[in-house]
């Protein structure tokens, strides 16, 4: 169980800081790679939270491979993303301040393969136009990162 799981059942539901990344996987057209959520089932960038003990890297890199199956040479840091835009109540009820290290992945090895519970599919997405049933914290995550620029 992790430290989120931990903290859950002291705190209930309430709203807490959650410090975790998001990771950008682009292919070789700069799509980017999303995952459609088993939670709220819409489209969602790769991440998650932090447990104890881990640097942002090794969550990155542990996230990468648990929810898609990839490995990355490298990872580039982008930005640092928190405030009060990176508030998300979950569909079942948990409330969490975000507080993000994102991070993209360089020279990706592996095929796009759901490896938890938390996918249902993995797509790449052209970021030229908007995308249907985007995720409202994962749209925040690309837009203040500078990922979405035109809409």
């Amino acid at each position: 169980m992790g430290y989120i799981m931990e903290l859950r059942k002291l705190v209930g539901t309430r709203p807490i800081i959650m410090v975790g990344v998001s990771i950008i996987v682009r292919n070789s057209e700069g799509q980017i790679l999303l995952q459609k959520r088993t939670d709220s089932l819409d489209w969602g960038t790769l991440g998650g939270s932090m447990e104890l003990g881990e640097t942002f890297e090794e969550t990155a890199r542990r996230e990468l491979f648990e929810e898609a199956g990839l490995q990355a040479e490298e990872l580039n840091f982008i930005t640092n993303l928190s405030g009060e835009d990176f508030y998300y109540k979950y569909p079942h009820g948990d409330e969490v301040y975000n507080a993000i290290a994102v991070y993209e992945a360089v020279r990706v090895q592996g095929t796009p393969t759901i490896n938890d519970d938390e996918g249902l599919d993995l797509r790449y997405f052209s970021l030229d136009e908007p995308i249907h049933n985007l995720n409202s914290n994962s749209y925040m995550i690309l837009k203040q990162a500078g990922y979405i620029q035109k809409w």
